[in-house]
């Protein structure tokens, strides 16, 4: 049988060219936002793709957009190749929907039956997405690439300091976030005096730190570890943290946050150090290279 022609896609943006429209496909929290801002300061024209359930309705508020569900495959490629993206930014939390909620149309049908996707980890599955909208003749860009200077450079960013048991904290922390990492199941984990009170799964961050404070020891507070899965695409989902997660970690009576240097993103540095000053929280970048 042939295959379906299909109208291409608008030719991805290449170096030295002016900014062609970057299609958007935005998942929850408030990441596709910043994405959108950083657009509109760079004169760069941006389409949205906003999903049913995930997307902050406010998002697309006064941007172009079309609001369609996750599983609507052949609707989302056909509003993206009409807005004239050719270049693609994944942003935002995204969690895997039920089969009920997907509703996949025949194009998604057929991706989800080529790729097993009921039987991949979120990673995995990430991979697949990405390489089913290259062969579609899309580019995929990352956050960093839109968010210049927003990965976390190596140092402390705040007032306070870790301490040799927050330290400690941190290298044990980093030990459990690799080692989830490595199955696929989150990319985070709150270590308080050695003992690990929770690691993040489908739930995601925010939700992690909601249901530590009811775990929380006396005694010197835990701290938050973020690390990139071992076997991550960076150029799809790498870790995140905003000054949401600042004030859900203080919330959670933590006394810091440790992610990789290069290797995270920071929502808007400044917003993040002035959170965390403000709740006497410390915020440290980890060198690779350098022991905690």
């Amino acid at each position: 049988m042939a295959a379906e022609p299909r109208p291409p896609a608008a030719e991805p943006q290449a170096a030295g060219d002016p900014p062609g429209t970057l299609g958007l496909i935005a998942g929850g929290g408030d990441l596709p936002r910043r994405i959108v801002e950083a657009c509109r300061a760079g004169g760069r024209p941006v389409f949205v793709i906003a999903l049913n359930g995930l997307t902050d309705p406010d998002l697309a508020a006064d941007v172009p957009h079309q609001w369609l569900r996750i599983g609507a495959a052949s609707k989302i490629l056909t509003a993206l190749r009409e807005a004239g993206a050719g270049d693609l930014c994944l942003a935002g939390t995204f969690r895997r929907p039920s089969w009920r909620e997907l509703m996949p149309d025949l194009r998604a049908a057929r991706f989800l039956t080529k790729v097993g996707f009921s039987g991949l980890g979120d990673d995995e599955a990430m991979r697949a997405v990405r390489a089913e909208l290259e062969a579609e003749g899309f580019r995929l860009v990352t956050v960093a690439d839109v968010l210049a200077g927003w990965t976390a450079p190596a140092g402390l960013l705040t007032r306070a300091a870790p301490d040799a048991q927050a330290l400690a904290d941190i290298r044990r922390g980093l030990e459990v976030a690799r080692t989830i990492g490595r199955l696929d199941a989150g990319q985070g984990a709150v270590v308080q005096q050695g003992i690990v009170l929770a690691v993040e799964a489908a739930e995601g961050t925010d939700a992690m730190l909601a249901r530590c404070g009811a775990l929380k020891r006396e005694g010197p507070g835990g701290v938050l570890v973020k690390a990139l899965k071992p076997q991550q695409d960076a150029g799809l989902d790498v870790p995140t943290i905003g000054a949401t997660t600042v004030r859900g970690a203080a919330a959670a009576g933590l006394r810091g946050i440790a992610v990789e240097a290069g290797r995270a993103m920071l929502v808007d540095p400044p917003a993040i150090a002035a959170a965390a000053d403000e709740c006497g929280l410390f915020v440290l970048c980890l060198d690779q290279d350098a022991d905690p």
